[in-house]
């Protein structure tokens, strides 16, 4: 897409200019002057971007959060401020940071000074943002589900393996003890050979009729809806005007799959950390779902998943098991959650009424000590320095872009068993279903033009 068709169909025009914020003397941080930091821009500066990836940031020295992005002139600003006014207080300096704001993230992925982005979209938004910025050549942080297709989360695995960019998916229980803890016990045999993994998820309410409403002022909806069909707005199919809260956009399926991609990457991710199975995927999927018969939303409610995998693990996901992983095998069992952890002040699950960050059948299993010879896992004490970390030392990053794809895969292809009676062969390898065309044909969507990952210059390049 040419830059001047992107703007034209905006209603609201670019800000101009590529310059970078306000540099201030070496002697301000010495080390740590701001020519020696990782120049950041954050694209969209909604609720996970405000409580949790800039927060997350902007608190580690290697870290210099310099421009941002959205669609949403009025959450641009509020991004800007919010930006402007942490660095002014951190230095005393009302002048240090004058964040440079970008309507339109192509712009930003064009300014040679960022080196690296954090992508805080919403879900539809996601792998082609990234996609491109891979082909910029920035480093990039991405929040989770990687993408709403296998398809594209193929696309976007390919590319950014082959630009060679530091990447980072925000599945950041990897970098909470419990989960790492859980997953060296369980990989080395401290509840026997584990038959059963059992996941805790959630499902999404039903939500109320919703006509149609004028687009507020200031917001991009063409640039918002995307590659997705162009539907009239409603303000709870989006986000809300005035405030941060849980938007409404999470429970639709043109824009997620609900909370088995919303919440089930994290803990599919973290599962396949404990068997072993990062880089592959289940032989087998099947599903049954309750969805909503009447209102806007129509994400998944109450539901059952069995996951059989080759190694003879079977996996079962539902919203009646307390939410976490249990990992059961012949001599006990381990069980792992977020315990009072959240991402941000509106998470679906009360931190108040979470069960314990990590349990087991026998005290003993939680203080085994892991020995020299045996599996060690990477150790992070938080995951957007793990990033920082990777992109300075070049070290691995615990979430790398293969490693998120498979981890997503799980939750698409359990969504497609949702939609479809019976049992269907998955083959990790092909990433298509052996027994079933109409499944096969859930692996990718349409994608309006002039956006999407297919309308990408250069992806297949």
């Amino acid at each position: 897409m040419k830059r001047r068709d992107f703007v034209k169909k905006g209603s609201i025009g670019l800000v101009a200019g590529l310059t970078i914020p306000t540099i201030v003397p070496s002697s301000v941080f010495g080390k740590n002057a701001p020519s020696n930091k990782i120049n950041i821009g954050q694209i969209g500066c909604g609720r996970i971007a405000r409580d949790h990836d800039l927060p997350g940031t902007w608190r580690h020295e290697q870290a210099r959060i310099v421009a941002a992005c959205d669609v949403d002139r009025n959450r641009l600003e509020d991004g800007k401020k919010l930006i402007d006014g942490y660095y002014a207080k951190k230095t005393g300096n009302d002048s240090y940071m004058d964040t440079k704001m970008y309507d339109d993230y192509r712009e930003m992925l064009l300014n040679k000074d960022i080196d690296a982005v954090i992508i805080s979209t919403p879900d539809h938004w996601h792998s082609q943002p990234a996609i491109e910025a891979a082909l910029a050549g920035k480093h990039i942080y991405l929040q989770k589900p990687t993408s709403l297709t296998i398809r594209e989360g193929r696309q976007l695995s390919d590319i950014v393996t082959k630009k060679g960019v530091v990447f980072q998916c925000g599945t950041q229980q990897r970098s909470s003890d419990q989960f790492r803890i859980a997953a060296e016990l369980v990989r080395n045999g401290r509840i026997g050979k584990v038959h059963t993994v059992k996941i805790g998820l959630p499902g999404d309410p039903s939500g109320p009729p919703a006509p149609a409403m004028p687009v507020p002022k200031g917001l991009n909806y063409d640039a918002w809806l995307g590659s997705t069909p162009n539907v009239p707005y409603t303000e709870i199919g989006v986000h809300p005007q005035k405030g941060y809260d849980r938007p409404g956009w999470l429970r639709l399926e043109q824009y997620g799959a609900g909370m088995i991609t919303g919440w089930g990457q994290h803990h599919f991710d973290s599962a396949s950390w404990g068997i072993d199975t990062e880089l592959t995927g289940p032989i087998s999927v099947e599903a049954v779902a309750e969805f909503p018969k009447s209102g806007l939303w129509n994400v998944h409610g109450d539901f059952m998943v069995k996951a059989e995998y080759a190694n003879g693990i079977t996996m079962y996901t539902s919203g009646g098991f307390t939410n976490g992983i249990r990992y059961e095998g012949t001599e006990g069992w381990i069980f792992v959650s977020r315990g009072n952890y959240v991402a941000s002040a509106s998470d679906p699950v009360s931190a108040a009424k979470s069960a314990k960050a990590l349990d087991a059948s026998d005290p003993k299993i939680l203080s085994s000590v892991i020995k020299d010879n045996e599996i060690k896992l990477q150790v992070s004490s938080e995951h957007h320095l793990n990033w920082l970390e990777g992109i300075v030392n070049k070290t691995p990053v615990l979430s790398p872009v293969e490693i998120a794809h498979r981890a997503c895969s799980v939750c698409l292809v359990s969504h497609v068993a949702m939609k479809i009676p019976g049992k269907l062969l998955w083959d990790p390898k092909t990433e298509m279903f052996k027994n079933n065309k109409d499944a096969n044909a859930m692996l990718s969507r349409p994608q309006r033009s002039p956006y999407g990952t297919n309308n990408v210059k250069g992806i297949n390049s």
